[in-house]
């Protein structure tokens, strides 16, 4: 696997003891990356990779939560119950299912795709929300009594709809990526226009052996058919997860979405749902994400009416693999800019000829890398808490990285700022006052000078 995880120094928090931990989970994690590499080797050292990382994980756990302690952190408990969750519950059966497998390329990618995604996540917000540095993600979770009859109401209907003895993966998932899936988004009103939103995410094989196995349907891939059956089984799932809490008994159906995961990550970080949790079915990986109150943003999914349902969603099937297919011709660009409005106007403007993804702030930047290495990167020099410089110096700092190119953003071209960004040597900087046209053309004069043309 290309993606790598190495440490550098600007993941410190300022803490000795809890840094040198966070140090070797991300060494470990690094070397499981390389995991069928060697076949004659690749299983021993997926098993050691593991009893280390959850030795570590438990050692750091341990003294992040004394020195939590020790400075009367208010994020304590949550931040307690979340370490509980992911030792006690994610990664046991995580280390099961690989066994279970022995060792199979799908296990393997279930075991990555969280554990990286739950290190970067947490480590790079809510460890650095104990120095101040950062906001938890966490905030207005449901209660403990009301999130454990969600995730009782749960695992009954998995049940009940599909004799599955599901269990849970994570009570605190973070969003991240496990598999190919389908994204599908739900919402719910009031008379009052207050929103209850669940967004469901199906690992393919979830569909193909429950929904697909009741229809009968004979194929390993997912169909129109098969995700319009999805829809309508997901609104029964929905509607009876939402009978068992009163207060949602007034809701009626307003819309559905089919997302791409982008929009499915960008919807979970915006509004912090309330609840959600990560379930293993024993066919696969279902996510239930419940956020409220909730945005309706137009244009954001593939919008679903029933007079139309098969045809958008053969739509967004056909939409999906040719994105695909032409994702994979693109150069890849992130814009890392801390204004919003910046960040769509860039995203509008390289689009059709590049694909492009958005960070709003260097951590976001640092993590997105992780996930989907760009070809080049577009950074604002002028940030809060992580500027321009000190995201430059991340990236450099991962030997993986460290050859990405940088231009930068910058708002200021006097001869004194332009010196400072220059210093730093980056592939070059662009100013906000230019033409967005002229913005392009410089980007794409980049691309054909590193390609020889």
């Amino acid at each position: 696997m290309e993606n790598r995880l190495e440490w550098q120094e600007r993941y410190n928090i300022g803490v000795d003891i809890i840094d040198k931990e966070h140090k070797k989970l991300f060494k470990i994690i690094n070397k499981l990356f390389a995991f069928g590499e060697d076949e004659e080797k690749s299983q021993w050292v997926c098993q050691e990779g593991i009893k280390y990382f959850k030795d570590h994980t438990a050692k750091h756990f341990a003294d992040e939560e004394a020195y939590m302690e020790s400075i009367n952190y208010k994020g304590l408990q949550m931040h307690k119950r979340i370490h509980d969750d992911f030792r006690d519950k994610t990664l046991p059966l995580l280390q099961k299912e690989l066994e279970d497998t022995e060792y199979s390329e799908e296990a393997v990618c279930h075991f990555l795709g969280v554990c990286t995604g739950w290190l970067l996540g947490h480590t790079l917000t809510e460890d650095h929300a104990i120095v101040g540095r950062a906001r938890s993600k966490w905030e207005g979770l449901l209660p403990e009594e009301e999130h454990a009859a969600m995730r009782q109401a749960i695992l009954q209907q998995v049940y009940d709809m599909f004799q599955l003895d599901a269990k849970v993966l994570s009570e605190s998932y973070g969003g991240e990526k496990f598999g190919k899936g389908i994204y599908y988004r739900i919402t719910y009103a009031d008379e009052n226009k207050k929103k209850f939103e669940t967004i469901l995410v199906f690992e393919e094989s979830v569909l193909i052996n429950t929904v697909g196995k009741m229809l009968g349907v004979k194929t390993d891939k997912v169909t129109v058919m098969l995700v319009n059956a999805v829809r309508y089984t997901a609104r029964q799932f929905v509607k009876c997860i939402m009978e068992n809490f009163p207060a949602t008994g007034e809701f009626k159906l307003k819309a559905e979405n089919l997302l791409t995961y982008e929009q499915f990550r960008k919807v979970f970080e915006r509004e912090r749902p309330q609840f959600s949790m990560l379930f293993d079915t024993g066919t696969g990986y279902f996510a239930y994400c419940v956020i409220a109150p909730h945005l309706n943003e137009s244009g954001i999914g593939t919008y679903i009416k029933a007079e139309t349902a098969m045809s958008e969603i053969e739509k967004y099937l056909k939409k999906n693999e040719s994105k695909q297919k032409e994702i994979s011709n693109k150069k890849k660009i992130l814009v890392v800019d801390d204004s919003g409005v910046m960040l769509k106007a860039m995203q509008e403007l390289l689009e059709k000829e590049y694909d492009v993804s958005v960070a709003n702030s260097g951590i976001s930047a640092i993590s997105s890398l992780a996930l989907n290495r760009p070809d080049l990167i577009l950074l604002d020099y002028e940030m809060p808490v992580c500027n321009g410089r000190q995201v430059l110096e991340m990236i450099r700092a991962e030997k993986d990285f460290a050859d990405i190119a940088v231009i930068f953003l910058t708002g200021r071209v006097d001869k004194e700022s332009v010196k400072q960004v220059l210093s730093l040597k980056p592939a070059g900087y662009l100013s906000k006052n230019l033409k967005p046209l002229e913005i392009k053309e410089n980007i794409d004069k980049f691309f054909q000078q590193i390609n020889g043309s």
